[in-house]
């Protein structure tokens, strides 16, 4: 019987299976140590279920590790992301043992790997926000990776370069398409736009909305007097929005199907008129 305190998220345990350091505290037929793995392609999808179809629950980026528990035969993997340790089922495809530990990430919303020294090669892949990279040379225009990928110099930095305010790293994203699990310029959620801007400066910050209003920041109270500042966190049941200042937002959400920026009252009474009223507000500190 599984602790009814760990969240099925975050805990890689299956009926049939669970990670070995779990052993004690699920109760499973095997127990399995896992195998560290990285991703491989820009973007690969993290799903619910073993299948294409299956709800995508996020998404992991270039040079993410992943510890793998179990596949199967049709070419998918279950494991745990490292960064934010959710759990869900990848596509094998995507991953190959580490070979050369991460140097470097890109810090352009997104940009292009060439296989070569020019960008009128075709691309051998699309990279978006925090992918990580192991360069090992750089020249005039490229950072070179260990693949031999090519890419534009001035669109990489070194892991521990951050940016300094992550609203405007959401707003950099504004205009990017909604996508439920997405974590990518390609495609983004709201929370996984809490958590990208918030990474790139620096912040460990977790997976879902739910998630961030119980870790992050202290709460304010709501109310009229409220003023919001630039940074503040805005909860709904199942939705997060990023203050820009006292009465503007940026947010990633369905019904704009992007990521917009919308005035602070018109989109709380917009939303409450849908259902859903403001549960909380945190200040990061």
């Amino acid at each position: 019987m599984a602790d009814p305190k760990l969240d099925p998220r975050l805990t890689p345990a299956r009926p049939d299976l669970a990670a070995k350091h779990l052993e004690g505290q699920v109760s499973a037929p095997r127990f399995v140590e896992g195998e560290v793995f990285e991703v491989t392609t820009g973007v690969a999808a993290v799903r619910r279920e073993p299948f294409s179809g299956a709800m995508l629950e996020t998404e992991a980026l270039k040079g993410e590790r992943v510890t793998i528990y179990d596949r199967t035969d049709e070419g998918w993997a279950w494991g745990q992301l490292a960064s934010d340790g959710y759990v869900g089922w990848l596509p094998d495809i995507t991953l190959y043992r580490p070979q050369a530990e991460p140097t470097h990430k890109v810090t352009a919303l997104r940009t292009f790997a060439f296989h070569g020294p020019s960008i009128k090669l075709p691309p051998a892949e699309t990279l978006s926000l925090g992918a990580r990279l192991a360069i090992v040379r750089q020249d005039d225009n490229f950072a070179v990776t260990q693949e031999g990928w090519h890419v534009p110099r001035w669109h990489v930095a070194a892991l521990d370069v951050v940016e300094s305010d992550f609203v405007a790293v959401a707003e950099r994203f504004v205009g990017t398409p909604y996508l439920w699990g997405g974590r990518s310029s390609l495609g983004i959620d709201c929370s996984g736009l809490v958590q990208t801007a918030l990474v790139a400066c620096g912040i460990a910050a977790p997976r879902d909305s739910d998630m961030q209003e119980a870790a992050l920041g202290v709460s304010v109270p709501i109310s009229e007097q409220t003023r919001l500042q630039r940074g503040d966190l805005l909860f709904w049941k199942g939705h997060v929005a990023i203050a820009r200042d006292a009465d503007s937002i940026v947010h990633a959400n369905a019904y704009h199907m992007a990521t917009a920026i919308e005035p602070m009252r018109d989109a709380i009474a917009r939303i409450a008129a849908s259902g859903s009223v403001l549960t909380t507000i945190k200040r990061l500190g």
